[in-house]
């Protein structure tokens, strides 16, 4: 056999591996292979789980033994490092950290994990911050322009805990935004359906449909100015775009949003200093996932949205 020819391989799942889907576990041990090729080894039965045949969605549990066929991986150039400023911008955003999760205040800007022409997310760049834990994972994501409270999860375990008590609605989510257009009265909840859609040149676009999943947001005015106000935005639900298409149907888009926003208010409000769009989770409040106990963690607003809000005639949050 030549050097470097690959061979079949047997591992072993351990604690951390257990719950995952056979899939997803295949993408991460068997880096630079195409997925379709992963699917068609499952199809062909060259996978197997335990001597046996097993589908793309089989529950990975702790000592499952897996059965990995020859499989050639793509030899990936050494990808460097993240630059100083963005490993420097990721220290001074920390916001709790346990042996079990880690909480930052995610800059606006900076994507959450590498993709579409970014080298470096906040996954990827906390991987090389936390090299004694490489199985970091996203529990959640944030739109790479809103800012705040974003949750890594540093073992397995955690991530599904964490995956769940989104997924079952059991992390309370506040948002800060800036909206569009003169306030009238108070709190205003949105209990409109969502469904996203792709247009021409792939750009994803969300939009309110009857035949869309459920989504709730409750809108509560903080501060009120001539032609914006500031809002504390309960989200109930997690789709995409969520907050900015409920923003936007009301009549109040969210200040700085190029995509559902107003053109004409942007224009005005970059006049006092906006220079993005004003989003950011401002609170997540959640049970540990190991000891249970309840959470409750706050990102303070960037200077340049607290000089905006000022400038507004408001006071800083």
């Amino acid at each position: 056999m030549e050097p470097g020819t690959p061979k079949v391989r047997m591992l072993t799942a351990g604690e951390e591996d257990a719950g995952q889907r056979l899939d997803n576990f295949l993408f991460r041990t068997l880096k630079g292979v195409p997925k379709s090729h992963v699917y068609r080894l499952l199809r062909t039965g060259q996978v197997r789980v335990n001597k046996k045949r097993v589908k793309p969605d089989y529950r990975l549990e702790a000592s499952d033994e897996i059965r990995l066929p020859p499989v050639r991986q793509a030899e990936k150039a050494e990808p460097g490092l993240p630059p100083h400023w963005q490993q420097d911008a990721l220290k001074a955003a920390i916001l709790f950290e346990d042996d079990r999760i880690l909480v930052v205040n995610k800059p606006a800007g900076m994507a959450v994990h590498g993709g579409s022409g970014v080298s470096f997310g906040v996954i990827e760049t906390l991987r090389v911050l936390r090299p004694e834990n490489p199985g970091l994972e996203l529990a959640h994501r944030l739109d790479r322009e809103t800012s705040g409270c974003l949750i890594v999860a540093k073992r397995r375990s955690a991530v599904r805990v964490l995956h769940e008590a989104f997924r079952e609605g059991g992390v309370e989510k506040h948002y800060l935004a800036l909206v569009a257009g003169a306030w009238k009265g108070q709190e205003q909840e949105v209990d409109l359906p969502l469904e996203k859609n792709q247009l021409e040149g792939g750009e994803r676009m969300v939009k309110v449909s009857h035949t869309g999943k459920e989504a709730r947001s409750l809108f509560k005015p903080l501060q009120k100015f001539t032609q914006s106000a500031l809002m504390d935005i309960r989200i109930y639900t997690g789709r995409t775009h969520q907050i900015r298409v409920h923003a936007a149907h009301i009549g109040h888009p969210v200040a700085g949003d190029d995509k559902y926003g107003d053109r004409e208010a942007n224009k005005a409000l970059k006049a006092v200093g906006l220079k993005r769009m004003f989003l950011h989770a401002h609170r997540l409040a959640f049970a540990h996932p190991e000891t249970g106990e309840r959470l409750s963690l706050t990102a303070p607003l960037d200077d340049e949205l607290q000089t905006v809000i000022q400038k507004l005639g408001g006071e800083p949050v």
